[in-house]
């Protein structure tokens, strides 16, 4: 059975580009692999980089089987990594996908959105998330990326809004298996959710945890996610599932990791804005070696800290 079931995957997935000429997106070539973490709960991992490497394949994406469909968190950053997810699905259940949960609207969880949703899943998102689709840099995002990830994002790609929108928690049960979603706030995005799995003790955290490698802060709400990461609760957990590297297996150390990266940014560009000291002074002096030797570093870290240096000014002038 075992030699059937590998020969059937292998030719699932070697017949994949064909299958994405014919939808009409540019075959991917990059390695996915299902893991599984819980009865139900599984997910795809993508690699430590910045948003444009590995064709565009560098967060997770999660999926629940279910007696009545199957449930996605996340959608990852191409139509094509969600149909090459898609058929990746279609080697663990026959079961159709029936909903997507969206943990956050950034450009690397949700441009894979129109695949799912053209194969009739309903979508979910928390309501903040309206700011993001409403907003200019959604559009000139999705413009660069055209660009930066082309061919794997085109003029045929586009932004997908949610069936429903969510704006406190939700509990629902599909098939047998029930699901808790707490809503996060304004922390790392306009608006975070993480998906709990009740049945199987998974949490999907979204971009409020980074496993094994530094996290992306944009233009977090640094305070309000360091919020989040303390209320976050995992006790009794089997796997806590992050936006991005692997699962973790302690999620009471994973959870510690992002929220020691966030107050540790918090602390040392707050006192430089205090002491209205200067940022390339005040990156210099700061003590990086807890952090330096974690993938992304370079490409991240820096940038990071001066978008808390600014915050942290901003919230001094505003007495927050």
């Amino acid at each position: 059975m075992r030699v059937v079931r590998t020969l059937s995957v292998w030719l699932l997935l070697s017949s994949l580009g064909s299958v994405l000429a014919a939808q009409g997106y540019a075959p991917t070539d990059v390695e996915m692999t299902v893991k599984q973490v819980g009865p139900h709960s599984y997910y795809v991992q993508g690699q430590a980089g910045v948003a444009t490497d590995n064709q565009g394949f560098i967060s997770n994406a999660g999926f629940v089987v279910t007696d009545a469909g199957v449930v996605v968190i996340d959608a990852l950053g191409t139509p094509s990594l969600a149909a090459k997810l898609q058929q990746l699905i279609g080697t663990v259940t026959a079961q159709p996908v029936v909903r997507v949960i969206v943990t956050h609207y950034h450009a690397d969880h949700i441009y894979g959105l129109q695949v799912l949703k053209d194969a009739g899943a309903e979508i979910w998102a928390p309501s903040g998330a309206r700011r993001y689709l409403d907003s200019v840099q959604a559009a000139e995002r999705l413009e660069e990326r055209r660009f930066s990830l082309d061919p794997w994002v085109n003029e045929q790609t586009h932004l997908v809004p949610p069936d429903r929108w969510l704006t406190e928690t939700t509990r629902f049960s599909l098939g047998g298996v029930d699901f808790r979603i707490d809503m996060l706030g304004a922390a790392h995005s306009d608006d975070d959710m993480s998906v709990y799995v009740a049945s199987d003790k998974v949490l999907y955290s979204g971009d409020i945890i980074f496993e094994g490698r530094i996290p992306y802060v944009g233009d977090a709400d640094t305070k309000q996610w360091l919020a989040a990461l303390t209320a976050m609760q995992t006790e009794g957990l089997r796997a806590l599932v992050p936006g991005h590297g692997p699962a973790a297996s302690d999620p009471s150390a994973a959870v510690r990791a992002t929220r020691d990266y966030v107050a540790y940014l918090r602390q040392v560009m707050g006192e430089a804005a205090d002491q209205l000291q200067d940022f390339d002074s005040a990156y210099r002096a700061a003590d990086w070696s807890r952090f330096e030797n974690l993938p992304a570093f370079e490409a991240a870290n820096r940038r990071n800290a001066y978008q808390v240096y600014l915050s942290m000014e901003a919230e001094a002038l505003s007495g927050g």
